[in-house]
């Protein structure tokens, strides 16, 4: 590492901040917004990977499969291409999980060698099977017959019976964090960027789609895709169903069923208006197409960024567009993990923060501040509970610790609104007029990398604090990015409407008022005045189940449509309960997959102790268990303590 400037090492470079191993390797002394960020020296820090990248990168993968849906599963070729980052390099090793691998094969450029020596390790549960293949010392090319399996955790095959229209099959994947490995042999881990390309070959009557140029089909029936960005894996998606398309306008259009094509086009219909807000921001959006599809509702996720082609779910569909801070934070990936990338799940702010800080930027642009505030507000609530709920101090750190048990504990609320936080912080500081440029040249400069906490800490110093050394001190941003908890110095979002909201909820439930005045003022709430109301409930201690009673009764919470207030609403009649909402709550758990909600209601049925209601609970999850991603199944049967 260079001798670092005095200025620079008194706030950015104590052992703590700049003695992590990262793939940013030394830090440049010199780099301005208009500089180009030098090479990086790769260096292996995801132990979430058996890959040796910071030996042999993968630059190219080529997927020729057939989707077989009897077997469920995909089954074909994988064609690897690669570069030696150490010459010498005589091993190539690849993440893989409950793949069946049949052979593989030895190319020099597009002559054959042999078939190669390669060993498979023992499974682990969490990071699966390591391939370790040698090559010869002219090899550059890799093609592997695999298949994968049933139970692959990355995708998703349903019967027709789980589909809206009853008579065709659906498969959907899901690689983020670390699954696409159970969906071709590749180095899973996000440090390693690479282009792709496949082709399909799927049932008759059926549309197949990736995260790439949308599907070509030739004269053999055979679909052909090709994404010539270079991504992370997690960005490999599929999806194959009876899959219609509307557009919204010459580059942006919705894929869906045909039950719900129409309302998810409208709902969908201002994503122009958040692209053009995007790219006023931060720069030119450099994907070719942004489409949209939406799943079926076992999608674990409110939305999947996977590049050209996010994966929504339908608990978004709405009929008001109230929801669609999911799709503006969906795009806004497209700028921040996409095309910036976080090279570890360490550094998973990076993504989530810097998007969820985007997101609120852009529907401040399209609907004003006062809706930003209440989206801030409600965020900051969410975040204080993850807080108190996290299961150590370390995990709520924004670079998170090297010890993590498993890549999903990254996608917490801190992550996301700690890290929108920071950054909302250090635009207070050294103001938008220099933040916004800032942010754009971080974009730019960056562009189709993956960097570290660290990086942008460099970045930040030579590109904006240098010039402004009195915005903020080393001991400020050491408790955003390396301290536990909510800083001081985050800000508190006040919402003028939530405080009128909490008021005339406050006055009714002391008896101060038979609710009229509430329930007029009620008329012109937005669903974030509803749901401020309803997580407000927590503020008042235990609430009496007649009062649950008239609130449903007044406002038909019980069966709303509006998955957002179903479950805000859900978990007061579990805290409460209220059991005329638990023939609704049941039929939610049974028709929804976002994990959003059901993770937090089977926790909060658990939580109850009851133990009626504790068998009430394994008999809904045992009649809901075969719908759900296995995703969701793996962190349900966690939560319940499910056996295998």
């Amino acid at each position: 590492m260079p001798v670092l400037k005095p200025a620079l090492f008194s706030l950015f470079a104590a052992s703590s901040l700049l003695t992590t191993a990262c793939t940013s390797g030394d830090v440049p002394t010199k780099l301005t917004a208009k500089t180009e960020m030098p090479a990086r020296v790769i260096t292996k820090d995801d132990k979430f990977t058996y890959a040796n990248y910071d030996e042999v990168r993968l630059t190219h993968i080529d997927l020729n499969l057939d989707v077989n849906f009897d077997a469920k599963a995909l089954d074909g070729i994988a064609t690897l291409d690669f570069e030696r980052v150490k010459p010498e390099a005589n091993m190539l090793v690849l993440d893989t999980k409950d793949l069946l691998i049949k052979s593989v094969r030895l190319f020099a450029g597009d002559t054959p060698e042999a078939e190669s020596e390669y060993t498979i390790d023992a499974a682990d549960k969490v990071l699966g099977e390591a391939l370790r293949i040698t090559l010869t010392d002219k090899t550059d090319k890799i093609l592997i017959s695999y298949r994968t399996s049933p139970q692959a955790e990355g995708l998703q095959w349903l019967s027709p019976a789980q589909t809206a229209g009853k008579e065709k099959p659906y498969l959907f994947s899901q690689a983020q964090a670390i699954n696409a490995r159970t969906m071709a042999p590749l180095q899973d881990t996000p440090a390693v960027r690479m282009t792709y390309s496949a082709t399909l070959r799927v049932p008759d009557g059926l549309r197949p789609l990736m995260s790439a140029s949308q599907g070509e089909i030739d004269k053999n029936g055979e679909y052909h895709f090709d994404m010539p960005q270079p991504i992370p894996s997690y960005l490999i998606a599929i999806a194959v169903g009876d899959i219609k398309f509307k557009a919204i306008n010459d580059h942006i259009g919705v894929y869906a069923e045909d039950y719900i094509l129409d309302a998810a086009t409208e709902e969908f219909s201002e994503t122009p208006l958040m692209e053009e807000a995007n790219t006023r921001l931060y720069g030119p959006y450099r994907w070719g197409r942004y489409d949209l599809i939406v799943l079926p509702p076992s999608f674990p996720f409110g939305g999947m960024e996977n590049p050209r082609l996010s994966f929504m779910t339908p608990t978004l569909i709405a009929g008001d567009k109230s929801l669609t801070n999911v799709v503006a934070h969906e795009l806004a990936h497209s700028w921040s993990g996409n095309l910036v990338t976080n090279s570890s799940w360490r550094d998973a702010w990076l993504n989530e923060g810097f998007t969820s800080y985007v997101e609120n930027r852009i529907m401040e642009d399209l609907y004003g501040e006062r809706r930003a505030v209440m989206e801030q507000a409600l965020d900051m609530e969410g975040l204080k509970r993850a807080i108190s709920e996290a299961k150590r101090p370390e995990l709520t750190h924004l670079k998170l610790p090297d010890d993590m048990e498993h890549p999903d504990d990254a996608f917490t609320l801190v992550s996301y609104i700690k890290g929108a936080n920071f950054l909302f912080f250090l635009e207070d500081r050294f103001g938008r007029e220099k933040f916004d440029p800032f942010l754009k040249a971080w974009f730019n400069d960056n562009a189709f990398q993956s960097v570290t906490t660290e990086d942008f800490i460099t970045y930040l110093h030579e590109n904006l604090h240098k010039d402004n050394p009195d915005a903020l001190t080393r001991a400020e941003l050491d408790a955003w990015v390396y301290g536990p908890g909510l800083p001081d110095t985050a800000r508190k979002p006040e919402s003028d409407a939530f405080k009128d909201v909490t008021r005339l909820l406050g006055t009714w439930l002391a008896g101060d008022s038979n609710g009229d005045e509430m329930f007029e003022a009620s008329k012109k709430w937005s669903t974030h005045e509803w749901l401020h109301m309803l997580n407000s409930l927590d503020d008042f201690g235990d609430i009496d189940v007649k009062n649950l009673e008239v609130l449903d009764t007044t406002y038909s919470f019980t069966g709303t449509q509006n998955a957002e207030t179903a479950f805000a609403w859900y978990m007061q009649a579990i805290k409460g309960g209220y059991e005329p909402a638990y023939p609704a709550l049941e039929e939610f758990l049974k028709t929804v997959g976002r994990g959003k909600f059901i993770y937090r209601l089977y926790g909060a049925l658990k939580d109850t102790g009851r133990e009626d209601l504790q068998y009430w609970t394994a008999d809904v999850y045992d009649a809901a268990r075969p719908g759900y991603h296995p995703i969701a199944q793996r962190r349900i049967d966690d939560i319940l303590k499910v056996e295998e």
